[in-house]
């Protein structure tokens, strides 16, 4: 090779992998930190100084006029005591939980199916994630006009509801509140298991046809062992979720009936916007932001999903 031509290839190799490489001259350039700026600016504002509020607020007494006074414990005292806030937390929880066993093998099964090459596969998934382009407000409105106990379904249909009243009983009315969230949130849930199904390798499940394993057998011994780390984030975002639930029981129970579906989050509505004890608000406010990352990182640590590695390790 001449030395013509050795100088061209040495130039054209430096065209083609000089834009890779960063400012030191080694290794693969990086956005800097400006990049980020923008979205760490919007996130102090809008998350981390709000919650530094919050703290502040919740050992304080204040009606929202005038100036806040420090009030030490006694917000978080009155919480102890409270039989309503109790029975709240444990609402949260019981809707929580009762969310994810319902949305987990739903989604799961869903997600699974969409990933697939069905016929008329894109025109069902595109009708079934209609419900997630609306929002939470908007579908109770529309679900509370549905079963209205006078005009809705319920009052057509009572060889199925009973007297029609769905939101008279406590059974009735957390059944309602389940099923809503279910009916918007599954879509969400179905779509990151259809992606992370999509990303599995198919040289596995043509490996379980050589050795004989159906369809079923290789849904238990690929598809979900492949899906680990997705049902893991797929729950702890239904935990935090679930239990920060407000607009779905503002609309469709407010609370009722009686307390029986004051969970904690409209709990600290009630609290703070109609009792002007905004004190006490941002207390219960501060205790459910502590709950779910309390049960978060529990999730986390019990999955071993802090130590994740790839599923595709060996493939």
């Amino acid at each position: 090779m001449t030395t013509a031509t050795a100088s061209a290839v040495d130039s054209e190799k430096t065209d083609r992998t000089g834009p890779l490489r960063g400012r030191s001259g080694t290794g693969v350039g990086r956005p800097g930190f400006a990049w980020a700026a923008p979205a760490a600016v919007f996130f102090g504002l809008f998350a981390i100084i709000p919650l530094v509020m919050v703290v502040v607020l919740s050992f304080a007494g204040w009606n929202g006029l005038g100036e806040p006074e420090f009030a030490g414990l006694d917000n978080w005292k009155k919480l102890l005591d409270d039989p309503v806030m109790l029975e709240s937390l444990w609402l949260s929880v019981l809707l929580t939980v009762l969310g994810v066993v319902v949305q987990t093998p739903i989604s799961l099964l869903l997600g699974v199916w969409a990933a697939g090459h069905q016929r008329n596969r894109a025109v069902l998934s595109a009708v079934y994630f209609v419900p997630l382009l609306l929002s939470m407000t908007a579908v109770s409105v529309l679900w509370r006009a549905v079963l209205d106990p006078n005009f809705g379904v319920p009052s057509q249909a009572e060889w199925l509801f009973g007297d029609g009243n769905l939101f008279g009983t406590q059974a009735g009315a957390i059944g309602v509140l389940v099923f809503v969230s279910t009916w918007q949130f599954t879509p969400l849930h179905t779509l990151i298991y259809q992606g992370a199904a999509r990303a599995i390798p198919q040289v596995l499940y043509q490996a379980a046809q050589i050795d004989g394993a159906g369809t079923v057998r290789q849904f238990f011994h690929i598809t979900l062992p492949q899906l680990r780390n997705s049902i893991i984030t797929s729950m702890i975002l239904m935990v935090v979720g679930g239990l920060t639930t407000f607009d779905t029981v503002l609309i469709l129970t407010q609370g009722g009936p009686g307390t029986d579906t004051t969970i904690s989050a409209y709990y600290m509505y009630q609290k703070a916007f109609k009792s002007f004890d905004f004190g006490t608000g941002a207390a219960i406010a501060l205790l459910l932001v502590l709950v779910a990352t309390v049960i978060s990182l529990i999730m986390v640590r019990l999955s071993g999903y802090d130590r994740m590695r790839s599923t595709m390790e060996g493939v």
